[in-house]
């Protein structure tokens, strides 16, 4: 209650106070796309239709029931006339006559047998129920993982902005330096148009890298359903969740990968959602063939009949009947149901063995990333500090005239490239450490909900 009322509360802020800059952690963020997300929506409204469905299948063991009741009113008005009887005239009076009819009765039908139809349309619409459950939890897992990628990639892009806009402090330091050098004589004017092209350089990089973040910032905002043009601000710290996955050997973790790939079967809410579709489609198969089979249904009725209101239910009348109907030649029409059901049922089975050759390439392929992830995140971490000390040696004899402007313009790109590799290495470390979660099927999203 105490989260649904922070969410709500969240959202007023969202959408009512839309001048004033709103600030949305990961966590605001998979909220709002857990509540605001279409296919989720969708899927869970289906959900509904299909617990109709189970009541209807169960309303298939139950005898019908009907009232009906009718009620009528005639008048016959006939003119006078002359009759000639044996050439003997007689008059005929003037003749109106009036009838009303009472009718009430109430039939009930109950199927006996069915050729097991209704016991197969039981189980089809509780596997058809149970499917769309698991899968309505699968998209949820789906979209928290979706709007994690999402989030993440927006941060990416924010650090990157934050080295862009390092790098165009120390290009307008060095032309600052670099002009007044060259004012004193200690420096050519090469130098100075260089750098001035640095500088150049760096600046369109910033305003590159500020379209790379709105667009990512868009990405987001349009998955999570609010307004593009809203002023929102994320959050950029790095938390102690994420800290805690930079500093994690997952790859440990991992190691016996063909074991988890067996878990998954278990824990992967899609595959279950698919077992059964698969049992589903084995019940329309019995369904269909229940038209080999004889049907025997019951019928009750009572009724009564008067042309008097007071007098409705003095004459009434009872009926008991069975009625046992017997197929013998239906055109083949069953047998093609049959084979329909049976070809339904097979293209299922071919699914469920798709899926299984999926879930091992997508946790296979994610275990090599996580470990490429490790690598590059270790390897990236050595090379800023290296690319740092270097810069920091080239500036300094740059500096002193013992180094040429273009050895420092090299240090400086390679620190740069060092600094973008990190940030990238670091952003999709944490993104694989969900994504291996989420294809085992052991992303825990219930503290979102």
């Amino acid at each position: 209650m105490v989260k649904k009322l922070n969410l709500f509360l969240l959202m007023i802020l969202l959408s009512g106070f839309s001048l004033a800059q709103t600030k949305i952690t990961l966590k605001d963020a998979i909220q709002i796309a857990l509540q605001k997300n279409t296919t989720l929506n969708q899927v869970e409204n289906n959900i509904s239709s299909q617990e109709s469905g189970v009541t209807s299948a169960y309303g298939n063991f139950l005898p019908s029931l009907g009232a009906f009741a009718s009620w009528g009113w005639d008048r016959n008005e006939q003119a006078g006339s002359i009759r000639y009887i044996n050439g003997v005239p007689f008059n005929i009076p003037k003749i109106t006559s009036e009838t009303r009819s009472y009718i009430a009765s109430v039939n009930s039908d109950i199927t006996l047998f069915d050729g097991l139809s209704n016991f197969a349309n039981l189980s089809y619409a509780k596997n058809n129920l149970s499917s769309a459950k698991f899968f309505a939890e699968f998209i949820k897992q789906q979209t928290v993982f979706n709007t994690i990628t999402r989030y993440y990639n927006l941060m990416t892009q924010i650090e990157l902005l934050k080295v862009r806009e390092e790098n165009v402090k120390k290009q307008e330091i060095n032309f600052k330096t670099i002009e007044e050098k060259n004012r004193l004589g200690a420096a050519t004017l090469a130098d100075l148009y260089q750098q001035q092209v640095e500088l150049g350089n760096a600046e369109l990089q910033v305003i590159n890298q500020n379209l790379e973040v709105q667009k990512a910032k868009n990405n987001l905002l349009i998955f999570l359903g609010l307004d593009v043009t809203g002023d929102y601000t994320f959050e950029t710290e790095l938390t102690m969740r994420e800290e805690n996955i930079l500093t994690t050997d997952l790859e440990e973790d991992y190691k016996n990968i063909q074991e988890r790939i067996s878990d998954a079967y278990n824990n992967r809410l899609d595959y279950k959602s698919k077992l059964y579709e698969l049992e589903g489609s084995l019940n329309q198969i019995s369904i269909a063939r229940s038209g080999h089979f004889p049907r025997l249904t019951g019928s009750l009725g009572f009724s009564s009949y008067s042309n008097k209101y007071e007098d409705l239910f003095k004459s009434r009348t009872y009926s008991v009947g069975l009625n046992l109907n017997i197929p013998i030649f239906s055109g083949f029409s069953v047998n093609n149901r049959v084979q329909i059901a049976e070809v339904q049922a097979m293209n299922k089975e071919l699914e469920v063995r798709e899926l299984e050759r999926k879930i091992k390439q997508e946790i296979n392929e994610s275990y090599l990333s996580l470990v490429a992830a490790k690598k590059s995140l270790s390897v990236s971490e050595k090379n800023v500090k290296a690319a740092e000390e270097r810069l920091k040696i080239e500036q300094e004899r740059y500096n002193l005239g013992s180094s040429k402007l273009l050895d420092l313009v090299i240090a400086n790109s390679s620190y740069i490239t060092a600094k973008t590799d990190f940030v990238n290495a670091q952003y999709s470390y944490i993104i694989i450490s969900d994504q291996i979660k989420y294809y085992l099927g052991i992303l825990d999203i219930t503290k979102y909900e």
